[in-house]
């Protein structure tokens, strides 16, 4: 059966956007399981009982039923520049625990920290985290990212970001990039925009 994942982030007694979460599993239900009442993140025993110091990714693997849960300290990443791989992988509202084709994407990025995946021309997402791009005003967003994030649902209705298309042909028209996701805050990594390689690769899924 098709397996889903949420990624939690746990500080200090929090655990974060732990509604949109929850939005995001009723979705997955809706979508998948219309017959089955989807589990309440509040609920989870093991949720309940956490009461460490410190960040703490809490990681659930489910379909209908909730398959593993994990609660293990989390130490951010490094990331200092992104590789350009043009790729075919469909945009989802959840998260999917199959990342065949973004595993082959990310073969691409070289002696680079991460990729950031090209479809049609347009910049989505990193391999690990939605992006935003400064233009001197405003943070933008691709509107057509590879994975509808809850940080990122956060910030539109925060009006800290703004959606919009990002062509290639258009990088110069920015000045940073900061990406983020459930565990990396908004702000966190920023980067200017010249650690953006910018020979487009083509990810091995999508050659002939």
């Amino acid at each position: 059966m098709y397996l889903f994942i949420e990624s939690i982030k746990y500080k200090n007694g929090t655990f974060y956007r732990l509604d949109l979460h929850q939005m995001r599993v009723n979705l997955v239900f809706k979508l998948h399981f219309p017959e089955f009442e989807p589990f309440q993140l509040s609920k989870i025993p093991a949720f309940k009982l956490f009461k460490k110091e410190g960040i703490y990714k809490c990681r659930i693997v489910f379909d209908n039923n909730i398959k593993e849960i994990s609660i293990l300290p989390y130490e951010r990443k490094n990331f200092e520049s992104f590789q350009l791989v043009e790729s075919d992988i469909d945009s989802l509202p959840y998260k999917s625990a199959e990342r065949t084709e973004l595993n082959n994407a990310f073969q691409q990025k070289e002696n680079c920290s991460d990729i950031i995946v090209v479809k049609n021309g347009y910049l989505t997402d990193s391999s690990y985290a939605n992006i935003a791009l400064w233009n001197g005003k405003k943070w933008v967003t691709p509107s057509n990212p590879l994975i509808f994030g809850t940080q990122r649902q956060f910030l539109i209705a925060d009006n800290q970001i703004i959606e919009g298309e990002i062509h290639l042909n258009d990088l110069q028209k920015y000045s940073k990039i900061r990406i983020f996701n459930a565990m990396i805050e908004f702000g966190e990594v920023e980067n200017d925009i010249s650690c953006i390689h910018q020979i487009v690769k083509r990810s091995p899924s999508n050659t002939n």
